[in-house]
């Protein structure tokens, strides 16, 4: 496999049949993903002869990220991972506000002033 040279956790090989086989790395989490089905079984098969590793199936989550897939496409999603942040803080209850500021706004690193605290607003 070729390490990615725009992400240090990514790696890919071309197949036989002109086909990408992408490998994700994240800690102990590994992704493997392409069109072809071949190439996947045979790195799975690679990686099982070599390393200690579990085939968990079809990806449905990871880095707080669901994914659902059908014959239809792949669809993704963070609200498991933004209720999971909510319920941890205990800000389940808590109403949405609009955003006190313009987000088109181009931020750069010490200029302009930092927006007051709104924290207690309506208390």
């Amino acid at each position: 496999m070729i390490h990615s040279e725009a992400d240090h956790s990514v790696f890919f090989r071309r197949s036989l049949t002109h086909r990408f086989v992408y490998l994700v790395v994240y800690v102990d989490d590994i992704v493997i993903t392409s069109d072809d089905q071949e190439g996947i079984n045979a790195l799975k098969q690679h990686l099982l002869k070599h390393f200690q590793t579990k085939d968990l199936g079809p990806l449905r989550y990871f880095l707080g990220i669901e994914v659902a897939q059908s014959k239809s496409g792949i669809a993704i999603s963070q609200r498991k991972y933004v209720i999971d942040i909510l319920e941890e803080t205990g800000l389940t209850d808590c109403k949405s506000v609009n955003t006190p500021m313009d987000p088109n706004e181009k931020l750069m690193p010490n200029q302009g002033e930092p927006y007051p605290d709104l924290g207690n607003i309506g208390d």
